[in-house]
């Protein structure tokens, strides 16, 4: 299983800051000391260019990153100051995605430690997604390989509104978000397939609701899933305001990667949020995902 990681790129945040810019190299780490990976299938992130950036972006909006030029106004609703490793760890986190879409048409599954920035829109960013990597990597897949249906499964605890507002209505394109649905963001941008959930919804609720949703979903005939597997559904999530304990989270990884071999469909896995207190509970989560998926998938 190829999985690609981006840690080397680490942005300097100020102290206090929300964002666990720590848990993408723990992660990496602890998938290695814990033999869920070994150390040839995690492989440095490719960083993404220009050119397949502006496949789903404003031209504009990628140069004013690129160059620390940005707004005031957008940097901020970012969440991040800008730095020079901004742009490079933005572009690693998307070509990372896009090196997992192709790993995974080869092999079955792979994965990205990181990404599944679905908050980021064409012209602007926000809630800390820089460049949407799910709409990249989409327009990448219709273009450069021809895929005529993909399919977008987003289980982050946050509706992916830049996913909807960059690609509902695209040809072949089927977004479907399992969110909380008082929770950010609190405009959401509608998707192919919403399904809004009541603060405090706990694993049996959740499980059988994503099971009606994955029949829609596979309905569809996707030749590629796009799985955001955000743990921020965790009990213990300072975001979430769900109710979600690790055995739910990993059942519900279970559905997904079992729907996708079931029906032969290749799927590439992003890591999406993730701000439990204390950190290790959201390591914990994720590489329960990875767990899961090299149960399921055996390679």
């Amino acid at each position: 299983m190829r999985v690609f990681h981006s840690d080397r790129y680490s942005l300097s945040l100020p102290e206090g800051h929300r964002f666990p810019m720590e848990k993408y190299r723990l992660l990496r780490e602890r998938l290695l000391e814990q033999n869920i990976l070994s150390s040839t299938e995690i492989i440095e992130a490719p960083l993404a260019s220009y050119e397949e950036i502006t496949l789903a972006h404003d031209p504009n909006y990628v140069r004013a990153v690129f160059n620390g030029t940005l707004d005031d106004k957008i940097q901020r609703k970012i969440g991040f100051p800008w730095s020079e490793t901004m742009p490079l760890r933005s572009r690693a986190s998307v070509g990372g995605f896009i090196a997992a879409c192709e790993a995974a048409l080869q092999d079955g599954v792979a994965g990205n430690l990181s990404g599944g920035t679905h908050h980021a829109h064409f012209d602007s960013g926000g809630g800390f997604c820089v460049f949407n990597d799910f709409a990249v990597a989409t327009h990448f897949l219709k273009n450069r390989h021809q895929l005529n249906r993909v399919a977008i499964i987003d289980l982050d605890v946050h509706q992916g509104d830049g996913n909807s507002s960059m690609l509902k209505g695209l040809s072949g394109v089927f977004i479907f978000s399992m969110h909380g649905e008082k929770n950010y963001p609190f405009k959401k941008v509608p998707s192919d397939l919403d399904v809004g959930l009541p603060e405090g919804c706990d694993d049996e609720t959740y499980l059988s609701k994503l099971k009606y949703a994955l029949e829609i979903v596979i309905e569809t005939k996707p030749q590629i899933i796009l799985y955001q597997a955000g743990v921020d559904p965790l009990f213990s999530d300072t975001l979430g305001k769900l109710n979600l304990y690790f055995d739910g989270l990993k059942q519900r990884d279970a559905m997904v990667l079992k729907t996708a071999q079931n029906s032969q469909i290749p799927i590439a896995l992003a890591l999406g949020g993730g701000y439990a207190r204390p950190i290790d509970d959201t390591i914990s989560a994720h590489l329960n995902t990875y767990r899961v998926a090299k149960e399921i998938f055996g390679r």
